[in-house]
């Protein structure tokens, strides 16, 4: 018997700008690299096609929602399957989407004009897009969030504190979409630029070596929650080295200061990058806890 299967979202590729990428230069010799490392991690720089690689439950199994994934790196790489497609994959399990969000990386002068700007350009648009593709991927669009680890993190909370600031000029209708995420979930994440909790190696990809105070505000993002700021589920280990817990500290009282509903989950140990955490016995069912907040959420 032969059946005719429509193409699944589930390999689908999709580019964030149809046109022109903004904030790009055209005259670089660069080229977009990808390494398997001997960790097995698959790292991704150079990034200069933005791109949401979208996975999806069956439609059976699927809630509506969905989860915008912003690997992290320190902003000089993705760890694209180990905080990106592992993850993707894992929330489809609980009947969420999953959707990677391979998005530029300040570092890259020779590939990009503004270096700070440039991840949350690239979110802004990987999230109109979604919400643009709701009925298509059959997801509620008041249920679309994000998820960012450690850089990722900080893209993420800057998503969820700068959604409303004109970062690009309009491209199409898409543009037209509000990029405001409904719920965040920051995991191990740099939310700060400022001593003494700042990571110095992210900080210095996203906005050089003398970074202005100006520069440092705008991008130090528990200085940046408002009202409208959306619904966090924060995770994090106390011996984290490379991110200090003050991060997650920081940005849970920042959210608490404004009425921001909020969760919390510190851990005495786990260390730094420990993504799904299957071989660490405290840490290992910590999606589970997220989907629980998520199925929870007002």
């Amino acid at each position: 018997m032969m059946m005719s299967l429509g193409v699944s979202a589930q390999d689908a590729i999709v580019p964030l700008w149809p046109n022109a990428v903004p904030n790009q230069k055209t005259d670089t010799n660069e080229k977009e690299q990808v390494e398997y490392r001997e960790s097995g991690i698959i790292w991704i720089t150079n990034v200069q096609k933005p791109t949401l690689e979208v996975y999806l439950p069956a439609k059976g199994n699927a809630n509506g929602k969905a989860v915008l994934i912003f690997p992290g790196g320190g902003y000089s790489g993705l760890a694209y399957d180990w905080e990106g497609r592992d993850i993707a994959k894992a929330l489809n399990g609980n009947g969420v989407a999953g959707i990677v969000v391979k998005y530029r990386l300040p570092r890259s002068k020779s590939i990009v004009a503004d270096q700070q700007i440039v991840p949350l350009q690239d979110a802004q648009r990987a999230i109109r897009m979604v919400r643009s593709k709701a009925e298509e991927w059959n997801l509620a669009k008041n249920e679309i969030g994000i998820m960012g680890f450690s850089a990722g993190g900080h893209v993420a909370s800057t998503l969820g504190t700068h959604f409303e600031d004109m970062v690009y000029p309009a491209q199409d209708a898409i543009d037209g979409i509000s990029a405001r995420p409904d719920f965040m979930a920051l995991i191990y994440p740099v939310i700060t630029l400022m001593e003494p909790a700042v990571n110095m190696g992210s900080r210095e990809s996203l906005v050089g070596k003398e970074p202005t105070m100006e520069q440092l505000n705008y991008l130090s993002n528990e200085k940046q929650v408002k009202a409208n700021t959306p619904p966090t589920f924060l995770l994090h280990a106390v011996d984290d080295n490379p991110v200090p817990v003050e991060n997650s500290l920081m940005f849970f009282e920042a959210l608490k200061a404004h009425d921001i509903s909020t969760t919390m989950h510190i851990y005495p140990s786990g260390g730094h990058g420990f993504s799904l955490a299957h071989k660490d016995k405290r840490l290992k069912n910590w999606l589970d806890l997220f989907v629980a907040w998520l199925d929870n959420l007002d």
